[in-house]
């Protein structure tokens, strides 16, 4: 039996494949080398610890400076710049900068072209805006290894990105905050990886996370969404609808949910990431309804109507979200993401959801000039 529009959680991303892997420079040839994106929308003012964190690790990724003292001062002379990925058909998560030599899953849907940086493993990891220098070598490992023995597979039989979700949902993964079904169905789709290849990208369960948004990204630039760029810089959260080159942004709260052992006492950041374009794609915090450990992992924090919230807020023919649903129901979409620790010192501390303000969504809400 056909699955029904509005519960076929893959068809916003009908026809998005991942095809191919390239540095920054290469898919961005406009940014300069002292331009490092992030995010959410424009700060307004200075950046959180674990964005300053991740930015200095990129600088010292890239060879711009030899110590992290050094990287800081460029960042506090403003020698480099910090720009928002989105403005750029980049998606990054959570804290994670993206510098010119990154590099980045790039998917095609309809002609359009996303991007999403690479992430190197497990914490510590940049994404969780983590200092540790660890994180650069295995950052340069995995780059390594992904262009040597998986970019051939993928230029060769690139992946469709429907497919994925299709089986993850139905396994009970949401594809934001539970990834572990869909990447294993990704190496399953890699033809021609060795045992040792599909092993690795087994250990690394949130690989498949930045190909779910650069995919979601591709569907935001879709003449049927009327939100173009979303997400959160740790400090405020935001939009910017289509058309538009500023950004609507308020200030954002953290996210609640679940806390690791030990993770109970420390300040978490507010809300942060791009990711929150799957979320507005139909999956995540839109798609609890298929993924029941999740929500009852949650369940003493989630609104009442969080199984449901997605009838409230997306429109029913695209599985996307829908501003004037949203205003006419007085309910946000759920974003699941993860919490990271203010101080930029313990990295990821929990998981959890953020919905954002209603009032956000409306024309009439500030704007901010981005460059």
């Amino acid at each position: 039996m056909p699955i029904s529009p509005v519960l076929d959680f893959a068809m916003p991303f009908s026809g998005a494949r991942w095809f191919d892997v390239l540095p920054r420079s290469a898919a961005c040839p406009e940014l300069s080398p002292k331009v490092l994106l992030h995010a959410g929308p424009p700060f307004r003012g200075a950046p959180p610890a674990p964005v300053i964190n991740s930015a200095i690790q990129a600088l010292l990724f890239e060879g711009l400076t030899s110590d992290a003292a050094a990287a800081r001062e460029l960042l506090l002379r403003g020698e480099v710049k910090l720009q928002p990925a989105q403005n750029h058909r980049v998606a990054t998560p959570l804290a994670q900068v993206v510098s010119a030599s990154m590099l980045m899953l790039a998917v095609e849907r309809q002609g359009e072209i996303c991007y999403a940086p690479m992430i190197e493993g497990s914490a510590p990891a940049l994404r969780f805006g983590s200092p540790a220098p660890e994180c650069l070598q295995r950052m340069r490992n995995v780059g390594a290894w992904i262009e040597s023995s998986v970019l051939p597979l993928v230029r060769d039989a690139p992946v469709a990105i429907d497919a994925l979700i299709r089986i993850a949902v139905a396994a009970g993964d949401e594809c934001h905050a539970r990834t572990s079904v869909a990447n294993e169905a990704l190496v399953a789709r890699l033809r021609g990886l060795d045992a040792g290849g599909g092993a690795r990208l087994r250990a690394m369960p949130a690989f498949v996370l930045p190909l779910l948004m650069a995919a979601a990204s591709a569907v935001m630039r879709s003449p049927s969404c009327d939100i173009e760029a979303v997400g959160g810089n740790g400090v405020e959260f935001g939009v910017r609808r289509r058309g538009e080159r500023e950004w609507r942004q308020l200030a954002a709260q953290p996210p609640r949910g679940s806390r690791f052992d030990g993770m109970g006492a420390l300040t978490p950041l507010a809300a942060i990431g791009d990711s929150a374009v799957i979320d507005f794609c139909g999956l995540g915090g839109q798609a609890l309804s298929a993924a029941p450990l999740l929500a009852a992992e949650w369940s003493a924090a989630l609104p009442s109507d969080a199984l449901l919230r997605r009838q409230s807020v997306l429109d029913p023919r695209t599985g996307i979200v829908d501003p004037e649903r949203i205003l006419g129901s007085a309910l946000a979409p759920l974003i699941n993401l993860a919490i990271i620790d203010q101080d930029g010192a313990a990295g990821l501390i929990g998981r959890g959801f953020y919905s954002p303000p209603v009032e956000l969504f409306s024309r009439a809400a500030g704007l901010t000039q981005t460059k």
